[in-house]
């Protein structure tokens, strides 16, 4: 990986005093600094005359939602369709009707009535990427008298779900699939996931522009063969979007991990550690060896992660505040191992903060959000945050 964009290292935010009152392990939410990564990211979009569809998976957490929506976000887009039922069952959006893009190949008559028992709810965008869904989809919706928008899914890379970003390709597709009078072509979207494992600043804007533009130009395609006019043209991805954003013709960004952002974006080039509005709270439990400590954050806390999309690209399960010699050497499901040479002592009982290496499991494994509100060396304001969508993976 290459370097971060800067190298001032990240300040404990709380006292040992204050983390001595608190529960461990726990995650702990800067709200300043959430708050900052989401207003910018509103501005971004404002800026380059964006709709703005951020992801719920990296948080899942209904009040951030809401701070989302509060600032310049049109809808939601979730990865699963759980997660879209804990969106319009919760009381914070009682009486919303919210705009939701389920990015994700729905397959199956149950997940089919699930879907059509949220649109009476929501409003609903689907994806698509295969004739055999697209169709399985249609019968569905003529049999009920529905109809379903649906953005088409392209491959720009990450080759995960998606039709290849050819213009031959498409139009066999939408040869196809322009018959099927229940679905309406709403737009084309991608993800360029595999950014996470580009080696160069260089790299990553490479993949960036190949994926604003690849779809800009497939939009063209579309209209000149087909006939058909896409309203939306949507990319993804946090280490991209402030670049494939500003490609003329792209008009949604989907970006999820920029409320957080955690040390492989760092690692990336693509957030400051000061960025970061994520931490895990650890205590040191046990310190069997001079240059060992036992954590009580592992796996079911801080995840296995070391990168995203199969990328690895940082050592270790975590970067210790104020401890940059330390590195967290193995996890098991409730213990961190934790060796090196500390910065200053370290005991049995001191609570460290982590910024963890990928901040979206993180959130996922937790029930409850602490948050920061307010900053104050001896008596700072906390609020708990339910995790409404934890586990809603199916």
């Amino acid at each position: 990986m290459f370097s971060p964009i800067s190298s001032e290292l990240p300040k404990a935010w709380l006292t040992p005093s204050i983390k001595n009152r608190l529960l461990t392990p726990q995650v702990l939410i800067h709200y300043q600094q959430l708050e900052a990564n989401i207003k910018r990211m509103e501005d971004f979009a404002q800026r380059y005359q964006l709709k703005l569809r951020p992801h719920l998976k990296t948080h899942k957490t209904a009040e951030i939602a809401a701070l989302q929506l509060k600032h310049g976000a049109c809808g939601l887009t979730v990865a699963k369709i759980s997660e879209a039922e804990a969106l319009v069952a919760s009381p914070v959006f009682k009486n919303q009707k919210l705009s939701i893009l389920i990015a994700y190949p729905i397959v199956g008559e149950q997940n089919f009535q699930r879907v059509l028992a949220l649109a009476k709810q929501a409003t609903l965008l689907l994806m698509i990427d295969s004739v055999e869904q697209a169709k399985e989809l249609h019968h569905f919706a003529e049999k009920n008298q529905t109809t379903f928008s649906v953005l088409i899914k392209i491959d720009t890379g990450l080759k995960r779900c998606g039709i290849q970003a050819d213009t031959g390709t498409l139009q066999s597709f939408l040869q196809q699939v322009l018959p099927l009078k229940n679905i309406l072509i709403h737009g084309l979207m991608t993800h360029a996931g595999h950014a996470y494992g580009a080696s160069t600043t260089e790299k990553r804007k490479e993949i960036a522009t190949y994926e604003g533009e690849a779809l800009v130009r497939l939009k063209h395609d579309a209209q000149q063969h087909s006939g058909i006019n896409l309203a939306d043209v949507s990319v993804g991805s946090t280490p991209t979007v402030y670049l494939s954003g500003t490609i003329p013709g792209v008009t949604e960004i989907r970006p999820g991990n920029y409320v957080f952002y955690d040390r492989t974006q760092v690692s990336l080039g693509s957030a400051t550690w000061q960025d970061c509005s994520l931490r895990v709270l650890s205590r040191v439990v046990s310190h069997p060896a001079p240059q060992r400590w036992i954590i009580d954050a592992g796996s079911k806390t801080l995840a296995l992660d070391q990168g995203a999309h199969g990328q690895a690209g940082v050592a270790g399960y975590g970067y210790i505040v104020d401890q940059p010699h330390l590195q967290i050497a193995r996890l098991s499901e409730e213990h961190g191992v934790v060796e090196g040479n500390p910065t200053t002592p370290l005991c049995i009982g001191d609570i460290i903060e982590i910024i963890p290496n990928h901040s979206c499991p993180v959130a996922n494994l937790a029930n409850q959000l602490l948050v920061l509100k307010k900053e104050d060396r001896d008596e700072p304001e906390f609020e708990t945050w339910n995790v409404m969508a934890r586990g809603r993976n199916y």
